[in-house]
């Protein structure tokens, strides 16, 4: 049984989301000049790197903050889908071609997105694979819970509304900005633990699969 951390680490070197805040990480009290521990401190915006997207995020009052998200979703059995390079965005005439285990209801997509986590890009990339509205209502129809994605984003760069409205609104769980990379194709456990702020539109969160 193996462990794989997807998770993001986070550092001032992490792309963010256009506009939102930069990551600041910071030493504010030193052994080395006099202080009696190492004390840090982080500033960041709330979807930096591996992250949980709450429904508050686009539904506004409608839809629950981040620590009222069941955590019955956000652990379980999992499947990851890894689709091909020449993919370019995650459609529903992609999810009908790719072979999806009956009765999935966290999946998990491998897109070419994951080589910018290889390649440790530093720079945001604006045509990184997302899913579509179609795409989404598609997994929706299906019965899928919980959707996680190898960039910072579900949905592609400048059309974020369509497909986190569909997702949202249908109780899935989003989760953003996965490291796949060194992941297969197949059947996991995965524990996902966003931060559990209150009244917040999302989370930074520690994610794991273990081969099953």
């Amino acid at each position: 049984m193996q462990t794989y951390d997807i998770t993001l680490t986070i550092s001032p070197d992490l792309p963010v989301w256009p506009g939102d805040p930069p990551i600041r990480l910071e030493r504010v009290e030193k052994i080395e000049e006099g202080a009696n521990a190492n004390v840090s401190q982080i500033t960041m915006g709330v979807h930096t790197g591996t992250h949980v997207d709450a429904p508050y995020h686009f539904l506004g009052d409608e839809g629950a903050t981040v620590e009222k998200l069941s955590l019955r979703i956000l652990t379980g059995r999992a499947y990851v889908l890894e689709l091909g390079s020449d993919v370019e965005h995650i459609t529903r005439a992609v999810l009908e071609q790719a072979e999806i285990p009956p009765r999935t209801r966290r999946l998990l997509f491998k897109t070419r997105n994951s080589a910018y986590w290889t390649r440790a890009d530093h720079t945001f990339q604006e045509d990184f694979a997302g899913l579509t509205e179609d795409g989404a209502q598609f997994l929706v129809d299906r019965g899928v819970k919980l959707v996680g994605v190898d960039y910072l984003s579900v949905a592609p760069f400048k059309q974020s509304r369509p497909t986190h409205e569909i997702l949202l609104r249908a109780g899935v769980v989003i989760v953003e900005g996965l490291n796949l990379s060194q992941v297969s194709q197949g059947r996991y456990t995965l524990y996902c633990l966003p931060l559990k702020l209150a009244g917040s539109d999302g989370a930074p969160a520690r994610a794991i699969l273990v081969g099953v």
